[in-house]
């Protein structure tokens, strides 16, 4: 078998990659009778020299591979036909934008596996970056506070930024006396909050951080949507019926935003829950967040101000609640900030690569290299050899390019595999 690690062809381009040169060069040497190759590539986190010098061919064509590993979306002109790919697809939810990518999978016979899908029987992601991003997301959020507010710099991070450099920026910045929301319970939620303990900021209780009482230093209350939302005939709040049945529920955030400096957002959200903070809310003058880590990125979903992710380069800009429109980032006092990188674990390519590269090791390329079977494999695959699998059938109409309208509603009931990952 021959496995191959393509370059990234998405814009704006992706520095991670499936297999830092290391753990390339173990699984090369414990299977020495298959063969591994890298494609050239400039931006990749790991320089070409880095892989030669750990002993692996790096080349351009990639023709005679077996298996080829990505990160995000392939360019469709890339794509070998008959081949099988692992990367992140984003079109399982039906995501109309990279309709033509799994079109042209289908037609070119391709087998292809998702990372997102590579789950145990529990429909838990065994492979995913959401803790990294919650870490690197509340940095790009304590940086952009501090340029908003005049009151420190903090390094914009670069290819070769480490957690280590991303600590020591932070411990050596004096950071103000403000209250941060913390959204979520999941992964996510999980990296913010590791990360706002390892800088020292304080842990407050509901209690308090809904108080009027001023905090004497950085301070962060968690809340999940238990406590985000109350069902509308004023039953109390149940998970079960929660996830059942979203639109019984109205949002409570206000009785939060009212008392937040900053909102770090690292919630998952279901389109039909309710929208947490809308334009009402985020023009209301009672609302004192003005600035906003979103974290999650829904594009006009549960934080209104989100109108678009933003990039690496220009991770921030503004909302003006007077028009609910975009503004220049810092341009007034009276809008809100917006942090919406939706690739944050890439500022820390080299450590997100090497963690994720373990867990793909142990859960895609061992059984795949000792030909054992792998449930986590077969939940994680869509396409065998073009042809939708059982488990994703429901792209049918999708793939066919049949709108939801077309469908009388029936695409909107046919819903992606459940995955329990970085969210809750």
């Amino acid at each position: 078998m021959k496995i191959g690690l393509i370059r990234e062809t998405k814009t704006p381009v992706d520095n991670r990659v499936a297999l830092a040169p290391e753990q390339m060069a173990a699984l090369q040497k414990r299977f020495p009778d298959d063969a591994f190759v890298v494609q050239s590539s400039g931006t990749r986190v790991f320089t070409d020299d880095a892989y030669r010098s750990a002993g692996i061919e790096v080349r351009e064509r990639m023709d005679d591979c077996d298996v080829l590993f990505g990160i995000k979306e392939v360019d469709t002109r890339t794509l070998i036909p008959g081949k099988h790919y692992f990367f992140f697809g984003h079109f399982a939810k039906q995501q109309t934008s990279n309709l033509p990518l799994l079109q042209t999978l289908i037609a070119k016979k391709i087998t292809f596996s998702d990372y997102e899908y590579l789950v145990d029987d529990q429909n838990r992601r065994v492979c995913a970056f959401g803790w990294w991003a919650g870490f690197v997301g509340t940095y790009y959020t304590l940086r952009g506070y501090g340029l908003r507010h005049n009151l420190y710099e903090l390094p914009k991070p670069d290819r070769h930024f480490s957690m280590e450099k991303l600590l020591n920026a932070l411990q050596n910045v004096k950071l103000p006396p403000v209250k941060i929301l913390v959204t979520g319970n999941g992964r996510v939620s999980h990296g913010v909050q590791e990360l706002l303990e390892k800088i020292g900021a304080e842990r407050l209780t509901e209690e308090a951080f809904l108080s009027e009482s001023p905090v004497s230093k950085l301070s962060f209350c968690a809340a999940d949507a238990d406590r985000l939302v109350v069902r509308k005939d004023g039953a109390p709040f149940s998970w079960e019926d929660f996830l059942a049945h979203p639109t019984e529920y109205r949002s409570d955030f206000m009785r939060w935003g009212k008392h937040a400096d900053i909102l770090v957002s690292a919630h998952f959200w279901n389109p039909q829950a309710p929208v947490y903070l809308t334009n009402d809310n985020l023009a209301d003058p009672d609302l004192k967040i003005r600035f906003i880590g979103d974290i999650s990125c829904d594009i006009q979903g549960s934080i209104r101000s989100t109108l678009r992710s933003s990039t690496h380069d220009e991770p921030y800009y503004d909302y003006d609640p007077a028009t609910a429109s975009e503004k220049p980032p810092f341009s007034s006092e009276r809008h809100i900030t917006v942090m919406a990188v939706d690739t944050c674990p890439n500022a820390l390519a080299a450590d997100t690569s090497t963690y994720f590269g373990e867990r793909l090791i142990e859960h895609v390329f061992i059984p795949l290299l000792e030909r054992k079977h792998s449930d986590v494999m077969d939940r994680a695959t869509i396409l065998d050899g073009g042809r939708l699998t059982p488990r994703f059938e429901y792209l049918t109409d999708f793939a066919n390019g049949i709108s939801s309208v077309e469908t009388h509603g029936r695409a909107s009931l046919q819903r992606p595999p459940k995955t329990y990952n970085s969210f809750r």
